[in-house]
């Protein structure tokens, strides 16, 4: 049994074992069928106690009965039933266990601490402690003697000494203040345990030994950055322990702590007196735990001051300057924690002279355009006229088209006629009447007479009158749209008309269920007839299923906050975080996949695609063609249970590759939520402030308390 390793009454400063218990409920008893008792004997200072209750062995641990012995060697005891606490006093010694949890005082403010590796428990009413507990606590012998069954305890003896592997943070000292940011880095002296897989650091609460995982890792030799929250203030724990791969506790130590944070931001990557001439990457630096970033922008030449959107705390901005912006600048952060408390860095003073650009976009040098495309230009400035050119490099022939708006993109779709190589540019005028032309892009045209069918797409399920609309790059003098039994090749004709750039509607009847070819036809005015590519599709005009609830909403909460607690147990990552993504992602529990023709419940509550335990539903998913998007069915993964596929959803973020940093920050639902954009899990820039808010709005952050 690993022990405490540097005694309170040897040393004043402590260094001592720890273990977290990752759950929100206390353990109120234990079961019968949990533990041993018969036949264990005890005897104190020689004498035999036969009165209740006896040692029992729970788990292969021998536990005794904190009172009786305690009373036997003249000790006080006092039970606090509100905090659950176990006082012991006998001259100058204190003690103050905590029921189901490790962290023991050895003095009564707190600033001597002990941490037992298995925790004071209720066993039939009364308070079990481990054997090396007592012994410490009461500055005893104890001893088990396996082979008679027999615990002794010897008051006339100190503890036995104990092993010498021991787990210091060796950077922080009892009783010291922190700041901001801090380096924790564990160190381990004699030999380290060969199944020795993670480390984890804590901060916890000093009255209730409770508090959050604030660093982990399986480097256990590297250091991890801690940004403190600043509504952490005053007297802390700061602790950490190894654990093997199995997770269980290996050895540990806790410090007492004064969190004194004082908030402090800084800028990098622009200096004061800098040039800016294009785009920069700017970052905030800050020594706590920022929930957001803002970046306020003051023009000296106009006045006028300009504050950005929140933005990721530990991400790069990309400011990228106009022309109009040309003056002295300053720039300063501003970081805001928790409470939504500001906190700024000092201004960097800049100045911004960036020249007038404008680039030709849409096509890129060297392709070969045989569709429509649409042709813009990026440009710095505001301009009152776009045109863009048109040269054919063979003839010199140049064609100029200007958008509709004067200023915007526009769709080029090139005729036949236009088959060749061509140079593109634009020539735009700024409000200043000054003209300016983009550089050219080359590209070739292999165009042929084509029509394009717009509004429908490869394999789409239509389920109702469908629209109609083709595009084409001759003129035709009228079009008909054909619907074509893909087994037979017979073809009908379901909606014409002499104005080929019209809208049409179809409305399917009972005999068009099934799979179809659907197809455009164009005659032009000399006869010729263009047809469109056959594109595949299929009516179902059955009864159609739409998204369920998992659950009642009012129950969808306790739901996801069991299964959060019980998944940040076995995973590390913050409970919180993982019941925010749950409600947002599924509206409460209320938008279930079902399969759209069967009505087959998925139990899948993170929409993963593909196939699952339980099979797959069919539901709809976004695709596009020809420009346009459009619905078709997809597969979702089915789960016989939800648990299911929230083991799935935290498999996904646990083993892929591209959540490897968040795995890094995963225990902090702040860090987390900001490294889960940034690591692509999606694509809503506000996605870590809806998860953020979540949390905050209905305490879900209580999730994530974890205690010794």
């Amino acid at each position: 049994m690993l022990m405490i390793f540097k005694s309170f009454f040897s040393s004043r400063k402590v260094k001592v074992l720890l273990v977290p218990m990752m759950a929100l409920i206390l353990t109120l008893g234990i079961a019968s069928s949990d533990i041993e008792a018969a036949g264990i004997r005890l005897v104190i200072d020689g004498v035999e106690v036969t009165s209740s209750p006896q040692p029992v062995i729970k788990n292969g641990r021998t536990l005794i009965p904190v009172r009786l012995v305690s009373e036997s060697l003249k000790a006080q005891v006092e039970w606090l039933e509100a905090e659950r606490n176990v006082i012991i006093a006998k001259g100058e010694r204190f003690v103050r266990l905590r029921i189901d949890n490790r962290m023991v005082d050895y003095q009564a403010d707190g600033a001597a601490l002990g941490v037992t590796d298995v925790p004071p428990q209720i066993i039939d009413n009364r308070t079990f402690v481990p054997l090396r507990l007592i012994s410490n606590a009461l500055g005893v012998e104890v001893k088990w003697d396996d082979a008679s069954r027999t615990v002794y305890v010897n008051s006339s003896l100190p503890p036995e000494g104990t092993q010498t592997f021991a787990l210091t943070i060796p950077n922080i000292q009892t009783g010291q203040a922190i700041t901001g940011t801090q380096e924790l880095r564990a160190s381990f002296s004699g030999t380290l345990p060969s199944d020795a897989a993670e480390i984890r650091f804590f901060l916890l609460e000093p009255e209730t030994g409770k508090g959050v995982v604030i660093a982990r890792g399986t480097e256990l030799a590297s250091s991890y950055r801690w940004l403190p929250d600043t509504t952490k203030q005053g007297k802390q724990v700061l602790a950490a322990s190894l654990y093997d791969n199995s997770g269980n506790f290996l050895a540990g130590c806790a410090y007492p702590v004064n969190m004194a944070v004082t908030p402090q931001v800084s800028l990098t990557g622009i200096v004061n007196g800098q040039t800016v001439a294009d785009t920069v990457s700017i970052r905030s630096n800050t020594n706590f735990l920022a929930e957001y970033i803002k970046y306020e922008f003051t023009n000296h030449k106009t006045g006028k001051i300009t504050i950005t959107d929140e933005v990721d705390p530990d991400g790069p901005y990309q400011w990228s300057p106009e022309p109009a912006d040309n003056a002295a600048t300053n720039i300063r952060a501003i970081a805001y924690d928790s409470l939504g408390r500001a906190f700024s860095s000092p201004s960097v003073s800049l100045a911004v002279e960036v020249p007038k650009k404008q680039e030709f976009r849409g096509v890129s040098a060297g392709s070969t355009i045989n569709k429509p495309v649409t042709l813009w230009v990026w440009r710095n400035y505001p301009v009152t006229m776009t045109e863009y050119l048109l040269k054919n490099t063979a003839t010199g022939k140049v064609e100029i088209i200007a958008p509709a708006d004067g200023y915007s993109g526009s769709t080029w779709f090139p005729e036949p006629e236009q088959a060749g190589t061509w140079e593109l540019s634009a020539r735009v005028k700024d409000t200043g009447g000054n003209t300016h032309l983009t550089e050219s892009v080359t590209v070739n045209v292999t165009s042929t007479p084509k029509l394009l069918l717009q509004t429908v797409g490869p394999n789409q399920v239509l389920t109702d009158t469908v629209k109609l609309k083709s595009i084409a790059n001759v003129e035709l003098s009228s079009i008909e749209y054909l619907l074509i039994n893909p087994q037979t090749g017979a073809k009908r004709v379901i909606a014409s008309g002499n104005d080929p750039s019209a809208e049409f509607s179809y409305t399917p009847t009972s005999a068009d269920g099934g799979n179809w070819l659907i197809q455009a036809t164009g005659r032009t005015n000399t006869g010729q007839v263009i047809n469109s590519e056959t594109i595949p599709i299929r009516f179902y005009l059955g009864t159609t299923y739409t998204a369920k609830p998992l659950m009642e909403k009012d129950s969808f909460l306790s739901f996801v906050s069991q299964l959060a607690v019980k998944s940040q147990q076995k995973t590390g990552m913050s409970a919180a975080l993982q019941a925010a993504q749950a409600i947002l992602e599924t509206g409460w529990g209320q938008s279930t996949p079902v399969d759209k023709y069967t009505g087959k419940f998925s139990n899948n509550i993170f929409g993963i695609k593909g196939q699952g335990p339980a099979g797959s539903v069919t539901s709809n998913t976004w695709e596009e063609y020809n420009g346009n998007t459009f619905r078709v069915d997809a597969a979702f993964r089915a789960y016989q249970q939800a648990e299911d596929s929230w083991d799935d959803h935290k498999d996904l973020l646990l083993l892929k590759d591209r959540y490897g940093p968040f795995r890094e920050v995963m225990n902090d639902y702040t860090l987390g939520a900001w490294t889960l954009r940034r690591c692509g899990y999606a694509t809503d820039s506000k996605y870590p402030l809806k998860l953020i808010n979540i949390i905050k709005q209905y305490n879900l952050y209580q999730l994530d308390e974890v205690s010794m």
